[in-house]
């Protein structure tokens, strides 16, 4: 995947910490580092909409919904 340069503007605090990351050998720079967080910090908030849409759902109606039709079928389905 290509990559852009981008500049990003962070606490003095933050710098600190992140270097010591790097002097530990967590990531082998900076750019790795933050694109690290970046891509964690996504991933979490596309699963925190997915939680929040799933708690939308009404519970008994999607099992109705699921279950719907299954009992009259079971006799149609093949032995395994």
């Amino acid at each position: 995947m290509p990559k852009t340069k981008i500049a990003v503007t962070v606490d003095a605090s933050l710098l600190e910490q992140l270097d010591t990351l790097i002097a530990q050998a967590q990531f082998p720079n900076r750019s790795r580092a933050v694109e690290a967080a970046l891509s964690e910090k996504l991933t979490r908030l596309r699963r925190t909409r997915l939680a929040r849409e799933s708690a939308k759902l009404n519970r008994d109606e999607e099992r109705s919904w699921a279950e719907e039709g299954l009992t009259t079928e079971l006799d149609a389905w093949p032995e395994y």
